[in-house]
């Protein structure tokens, strides 16, 4: 049985909620159009929008609809697109959402996804009281440029184009043409930005007592070009991501099964510091693994500079037999400083810990005062015996030793099944080397 064509995709309302005069009720119209030529299904549209008066639109069409943060509409769209590839994805914006989500701009442009853009450009903020945006004109008088807009404006199209758009249009609302080019923007094959110019009859006409030749003639003023700037093909970031996928292997994750128990009985934290390249992540890596497949809860924080192999590292390591809830360590139970940049990083942290704390320091440091119970390590010597990139790890083999929360073989598991045998060769040197500088023995 053949369906009678849509003659309208708009819902029935008494009225649009514009001011009268305003350009939008003219954009939608002609969107309206735009899709009654191409008789898509309802069902497959969505309209997306951001805040801005252009933003009350998508509520007015009998499609799907999604509505998000100012300057975001894009971004919306972009997930959209991808999650559901059959879409039609046609996004409102105004030229503030334009200004607040140019970045988004320029990467959809980039991309090259298939999304249809419509700006609403009337030059100003119109839903907020009328303030100056990216396009407003040079002179253009506003909220927040009573005498005149001193910065030029924004060629959208321009922008776009330069950063891979590869349809481009520029109109205004009283095209005999919109709808048309709406329409042709939705068929391409790629991204389609229109820039629609507009008469925002609340604030911006009024206060530049502006009327269509002068609306017109700021085609010339500006500069800029109109009807359609850019049309080429090329390659869908949609249909190019899909098949680029195919091709790569996703990266396996890591599966940790408790291998040995543990005495703990309630959480711990563990703070370990050092300097850039001494595998301080590393080793805090590897004894929140040992923990893991110890049976317990762990979770790591690392803070380091921006510099790289130079400045401090600093690990901090929870582990409980319960669920942990709260990360932060106010009151650390070991506490391990294994070079000056460590101890410079933490010298405030370490006088304030307490009575119960056991603070392993390297017997070089020169220790703050501190009310945690100190103990040395011989570091100089564990660098000769396990190599300069293995402190941490000797280190990390001590404070279990010491506290017995863990069993030392739960530590040589983590670097075994984890590490390139090279790595782990050399780091299951410094275990041994660290479990024997407190007197623990090292497994067979």
């Amino acid at each position: 049985m053949s369906v009678a064509p849509l003659e309208s995709y708009m819902r029935k309302t008494d009225a649009l909620p514009f001011c009268p005069g305003c350009g939008h009720e003219r954009v939608l119209k002609d969107l309206d159009k735009a899709l009654v030529r191409l008789q898509l299904d309802p069902k497959q549209v969505v309209i997306v929008t951001d805040i801005g008066c252009i933003g009350l639109s998508d509520q007015y069409f009998a499609t799907n609809g999604f509505h998000g943060l100012h300057g975001r509409s894009l971004t919306y769209a972009t997930g959209i697109k991808l999650a559901r590839p059959e879409l039609t994805v046609i996004v409102l914006m105004g030229d503030g959402g334009c200004g607040i989500g140019g970045a988004h701009l320029l990467n959809a442009a980039r991309r090259n996804l298939d999304l249809t853009l419509i700006v609403a450009n009337n030059f100003n903020y119109g839903m907020t009281g009328g303030q100056h945006s990216v396009t407003t004109p040079l002179g253009g008088r506003t909220a927040t440029t009573p005498g005149g807009n001193a910065e030029g404006p924004i060629d959208l199209c321009a922008a776009a184009a330069a950063a891979g758009a590869s349809w481009a249009y520029r109109g205004m609302t009283h095209d005999a043409d919109l709808a048309e080019r709406i329409e042709q923007a939705i068929r391409h094959p790629g991204f389609a930005l229109l820039d629609v110019w507009e008469l925002c009859t609340a604030y911006y006409t009024p206060r530049n007592e502006m009327n269509k030749r002068e609306f017109m003639n700021l085609l010339t003023s500006s500069g800029m070009r109109s009807g359609l700037l850019v049309e080429k093909r090329g390659a869908e970031f949609g249909a190019s991501y899909r098949e680029w996928s195919k091709s790569v292997t996703p990266p396996q994750p890591i599966l940790l099964k408790q291998m040995f128990a543990s005495s703990l009985d309630r959480q711990i934290g563990i703070v370990i510091a050092g300097s850039a390249g001494q595998k301080v992540k590393s080793a805090a890596t590897m004894l929140a693994r040992a923990g893991v497949i110890s049976g317990l809860d762990a979770t790591q924080k690392d803070d380091y500079p921006i510099t790289v192999m130079t400045g401090h590292s600093l690990s901090e390591i929870n582990l409980s037999p319960t669920p942990i809830e709260y990360t932060a360590i106010d009151d650390p139970d070991y506490f391990v400083v294994i070079s000056e940049e460590g101890l410079k990083k933490t010298k405030k942290w370490i006088g304030r810990l307490s009575e119960a704390c056991v603070l392993y320091g390297d017997e070089s440091l020169s220790i703050p005062g501190t009310r945690a119970r100190v103990r040395r390590l011989p570091l100089a010597k564990l660098s000769k015996e396990a190599g300069k990139l293995s402190l941490s790890t000797a280190a990390v083999a001590a404070i279990v030793a010491d506290g017995k929360f863990i069993e030392p073989q739960a530590l040589e598991q983590s670097v075994t099944s984890f590490q390139s045998p090279k790595v782990a060769q050399a780091n299951l040197k410094a275990i041994r080397a660290g479990l024997a500088a407190l007197g623990q023995p090292a497994s067979a």
